[in-house]
């Protein structure tokens, strides 16, 4: 990382303060008080791995119940995060350093202790004296002296080969595809889907390395402008003494430089919104690709939870359009309309099956957007633990539902319409194929350019390839989006 993050506890002898926040049904502290930001991390986890929770959801309550302070908060954060993320990397170390015990012969809250204290140790470089010692009364608090042991004896092999476990593990692994999977924390089977969308997108396999990376580094936070200009935005930002800069993809984005975007005015009252610039990106392109004949109506096939028909109902509101956002789930849709509720006068919700607009409107709308369900691959960035819960039997329904969802819209769409069909990851089953098998079977399907449509909206120019856009977290610095533009003819 490129700054590290300050741990109180290891900053002075007073900073580990009170208990914090809700402990697990039974469990009972014991002796000394654990350090509160530690304690916020591990009851976070627990709920992600017990519960299945959203770490971004829970976290942000976890912390203003324990009422951290900002380096707390911030400590608690960089380690819960992190944390989750390499965990891939921590347990093939943590293996090692076990004696003898299988991985997942430790009880699951021990191995969640344990790969903190190694995010402490090599991914925050913490003081070892802080990260074993606080890690251990953790511990010994919440499992007994026996835990607290183990935990201790872990941590400390851990420690001892600091500067050595990327050679240990490459010299360890069968295969160099085994130890990248390993040590940037990403299921093989991951790895193997990103070499193969990187070839089928014109770049060479080997730039998986760059991507696995560049996954493992907290996203930006982009701010999107909508009823607002980006000058007037930034003009906002600054008045909170919040620092920021103009986006490198999108003309209506803006990226932060830290603090928290909702404490914003324009952001409360959706004149501006939280939103990558991938996803800006892709309202941009429908909003901008070419179309015969009238532009009056468009159509989110898949509005939940509505950022980005938000963001088309500013672009449609400019150009006099309505626009129709479809979600086949009623808290789903709930949230769309929240999110569109500046232009509710031209927005019109719908309840149900995206699959089922094709017949019950047909040749209808003049720009529709299929932004599909898929695996989210492509925003493992932000979403630390989506990783641990994929899985490759995922692909191929989803792939089915893209396709019939694909050719529901373009049913809808009248001729000489423009369609966009986006998805947040780069899985070649999800995207390419689903494409190019609908188009080779659709008599009046045109695959447009998505790379020349992209670059008249963006502020750069945006790479295409066989006619598609592929967004990267390295080199593009967004989530991982693919873009295609149909038109009918």
């Amino acid at each position: 990382m490129s700054t590290r993050p300050v741990d109180p506890a290891a900053e002075s002898a007073d900073g580990r303060g009170g208990q914090a926040g809700r402990r697990p049904s039974g469990w009972h502290p014991k002796r000394r008080e654990s350090s509160p930001a530690r304690l916020v991390a591990f009851e976070v986890l627990r709920e992600v791995d017990e519960d299945d929770a959203y770490a971004n959801l829970v976290l942000p309550l976890e912390i203003r119940r324990a009422g951290l302070g900002k380096l707390d908060a911030a400590f608690a954060t960089n380690l819960c995060y992190g944390t989750l993320r390499m965990r891939g990397r921590w347990d093939a170390i943590i293996s090692r350093c076990a004696r003898g015990r299988r991985i997942y012969d430790i009880d699951p809250p021990v191995l969640d202790l344990l790969r903190m204290g190694c995010q402490q140790l090599l991914g925050l470089q913490t003081p070892p004296h802080a990260a074993i010692h606080e890690t251990v009364t953790v511990a010994r608090n919440f499992f007994g002296q026996g835990a607290g042991g183990f935990v201790n004896a872990v941590l400390r092999r851990v420690g001892e080969r600091a500067d050595e476990w990327e050679e240990v593990i490459r010299s360890s692994t069968a295969s160099r595809t085994e130890f990248l999977s390993l040590w940037h924390s990403h299921p093989r089977w991951i790895v193997e889907k990103f070499e193969e969308a990187l070839a089928a997108s014109g770049r060479d396999r080997d730039d998986v390395e760059s991507v696995l990376a560049a996954d493992n580094e907290p996203a930006k936070v982009a701010l999107v402008a909508r009823d607002i200009t980006v000058g007037q935005l930034a003009e906002r930002v600054g008045a909170a003494r919040m620092e920021a800069e103009p986006g490198t993809l999108a003309p209506s984005a803006l990226l932060l430089g830290g603090g928290d975007p909702h404490r914003l005015y324009a952001v409360r009252d959706g004149l501006a919104g939280v939103q990558d610039e991938g996803s800006q990106l892709v309202a941009a392109m429908l909003a901008g690709a070419p179309v015969e004949g009238p532009d009056g109506l468009w159509l989110d096939m898949c509005a939940g939870p509505g950022g980005k028909a938000a963001t088309l109902a500013s672009l449609a509101a400019d150009r006099g359009a309505r626009v129709h956002a479809n979600e086949p789930r009623e808290h789903r849709l709930d949230l769309v309309a929240d999110a569109v509720e500046p232009w509710s006068d031209i927005v019109d919700l719908r309840l149900g099956d995206g699959r089922d607009l094709g017949s019950q409107e047909p040749d209808r709308y003049d720009r529709i957007l299929v932004d599909a369900p898929c695996t989210g691959l492509g925003a493992l960035r932000r979403r630390p633990e989506a990783r641990w819960r994929k899985d490759p039997g995922d692909v191929p329904p989803l792939a089915r539902l893209q396709g019939e969802l694909l050719a529901s819209a373009f049913g809808a769409l009248r001729p000489g319409g423009a369609l966009v069909y986006s998805t947040c990851t780069p899985v070649v089953e999800e995207t390419r194929s689903v494409v190019s098998s609908f188009v080779q079977a659709t008599e009046r399907a045109r695959l447009l350019d998505a790379g020349s449509i992209a670059s008249a909206v963006a502020v750069r120019e945006v790479a295409g390839y066989d006619g598609c856009v592929q967004l990267w977290p390295d080199a593009d610095e967004t989530d991982g989006m693919f873009l295609a533009v149909l038109a009918k003819e």
